[in-house]
């Protein structure tokens, strides 16, 4: 028998959701635990580690939209501007069989629906103190005359997406960056880190989330 080539859902190790995507034979978060990996890579290595009172995210690889529940859950009195570019929109019967709200609590029901309702290409308060633009687009197409604080760098992994890992992708971010910015990746491969310095970046290697050894945290200096 065929096999499926639907994107399905999928529980992770620490019981919370995540997606497969078998045309790029990845998931859209670990497998070893997608709320323990988001909190990791982008909200304790990225969010905190920012000391900025307003803060521009640009996250690539909105998804799930997982990563925008989890900052808009600890943005912790800061006032967020959000832009979380996807390509391919995921779609409603997936969105539905997703469990974060029921894993993260009342506060992330209300935030997770009203992420989801939002319209595409237009800005608009998610939460207060928390502006959200879903950007209907891809990573090479995206232009931007905003100066971003923090890169969630989210694309599925160079093995199934090389072209968003490169060195002119990296030489754009770096463009797009504020000084003193911060780029988290779970990635932390040897050519993505070297991509990473070559276009500019102060890159370091820092423990990674449960099931990788390594992320990977580059600075606008």
């Amino acid at each position: 028998m065929e096999e499926s080539k639907e994107i399905r859902h999928v529980i992770s190790k620490d019981g919370s959701s995540t997606l497969f995507a078998p045309h790029f034979d990845e998931h859209y978060h670990s497998i070893h635990g997608a709320i323990q990996e988001s909190m990791h890579v982008f909200i304790d290595a990225g969010l905190r580690a920012l000391g900025k009172e307003e803060v521009r995210i640009l996250e690539m690889g909105l998804g799930t939209g997982l990563n925008a529940v989890l900052t808009a859950l600890h943005k912790e009195g800061r006032t967020i501007h959000y832009s979380g570019i996807e390509a391919f929109p995921v779609a409603d019967n997936l969105l539905e069989q997703l469990n974060y709200p029921a894993e993260l609590g009342e506060d992330a029901e209300a935030i997770f629906k009203q992420l989801h309702d939002m319209p595409w290409n237009k800005a608009g308060e998610l939460i207060p103190s928390f502006i959200l633009e879903k950007l209907h687009t891809s990573l090479e197409e995206f232009e931007s005359d905003t100066s971003y604080d923090l890169v969630y760098f989210d694309a599925f992994a160079p093995s199934a997406q090389l072209e968003l890992w490169s060195l002119e992708i990296f030489q754009k971010m770096f463009g797009l960056m504020s000084s003193g910015a911060v780029l988290v990746t779970y990635c932390a491969k040897g050519d993505v880190r070297r991509a990473m310095i070559a276009a500019g970046f102060r890159v370091e290697k820092i423990p990674g989330p449960p099931g990788k050894r390594e992320m990977l945290r580059a600075w606008k200096d």
